[in-house]
């Protein structure tokens, strides 16, 4: 089933992509830029470490995201994601996923009234993707999200479900009101089920009371897997699901244009303690064939790496099962290299 999913995958993309360039093939440039930036920059970029800086702050409250790391890396065009299952995985015989709100006081929140509903947004042989509005929600605005000729408006939450047979298991989350996303793999056959944990933001990063990217609208293309995304700031990336198996969940990301000087990418997350947190260890290569180093997520001040690591070696009281997530392959166009 792996394999065949991965095979799959490859298929889709591939045959978006040549629907994409003969539809648009009297337009040259035209067709470029309708192409996944993977396709293109994936191939011809250089690969680049990035700056990570710690922006992370103590907390006693299980339920904040306390933990916040950038990255920064002037020119980078695409990286992956990669969310993998804590080293303790198979020691697990039971998952603690309830949530803690000891020691939160969330009651100065914003809340923003909106009238709750469920919509089905697509679905075919092996993805299904479902969207739904909140009763209220910390932000006000509404994002368009659009599937083929479908647009909904004013979702807060998409849910991406892989399929297999009659069961079907969610493995990505994306909030389009604040441009969280979520990621884990599939879950061990032991535990039937897992946890998210850690989410990371993705695009020109801005702050409103905590950290987020606004996002203009948003556009999933079923047959490359492939969410489209304009910033509002001006901009655009892509995600695309390169793998999704019950060891690891992959993406793909890329802008365009390439990041600036600011994040363009963030880890959020929460720590009280070792045994209460989404993620307690921070493991990055400074280069290519450099060992790797680890400290305390608390800890971390301002490194420079080539790939990072968020995760946990020993079990939490907190979404037990939850990934680690991996941060790598950073690359940059060669015309931006030859001006370095």
């Amino acid at each position: 089933m792996r394999a065949r999913l991965d095979w799959s995958l490859r298929l889709a993309r591939a045959r978006g992509r040549l629907r994409l360039h003969f539809q648009r093939l009297a337009v040259v440039l035209g067709a470029l830029l309708a192409l996944p930036a993977g396709a293109v920059s994936g191939e011809e970029g250089i690969p680049t470490a990035v700056e990570l800086v710690n922006a992370s702050r103590a907390t006693a409250c299980a339920e904040e995201d306390n933990v916040y790391v950038k990255l920064i890396g002037q020119g980078v065009a695409t990286f992956r994601i990669k969310a993998r299952h804590p080293v303790y995985i198979e020691t697990l015989s039971a998952d603690l996923t309830a949530p803690d709100f000891a020691g939160c006081d969330m009651s100065g929140d914003p809340a923003y009234a909106f009238t709750p509903r469920t919509v089905v947004l697509h679905e075919d042989a092996e993805i299904k993707l479902i969207g739904h509005t909140f009763k209220s929600f910390w932000r006000p605005n509404v994002v368009p999200f659009r599937v083929a000729e479908r647009t909904e408006r004013g979702l807060h939450l998409i849910q991406v479900f892989l399929k297999q047979g009659a069961k079907a298991t969610e493995f990505l989350v994306l909030y389009p009101a604040d441009g969280y996303w979520r990621l884990k793999p599939l879950p061990p056959p032991h535990l039937g089920d897992s946890a998210y944990g850690s989410s990371f933001l993705i695009g020109p990063i801005a702050d409103e009371g905590r950290p987020l990217v606004a996002i203009e609208d948003v556009l999933f293309e079923p047959a490359t897997r492939t969410f489209q995304l304009a910033f509002s700031s001006g901009g655009r990336g892509s995600l695309a699901i390169a793998a999704i198996r019950d060891d690891v969940a992959v993406l793909d990301v890329t802008f365009d244009p390439p990041a600036g000087s600011t994040p363009f990418a963030a880890l959020r997350s929460m720590f009280v303690a070792p045994q209460v947190a989404d993620t307690a260890e921070v493991r990055w290569q400074p280069g290519a064939g450099e060992p790797f180093s680890r400290v305390a997520v608390m800890d971390l001040r301002v490194e420079r790496a080539q790939a990072v690591r968020f995760g946990r070696s020993v079990p939490s009281r907190h979404n037990t099962s939850a990934p680690d997530l991996a941060f790598h392959a950073f690359k940059i166009l060669p015309a931006v290299a030859k001006e370095r």
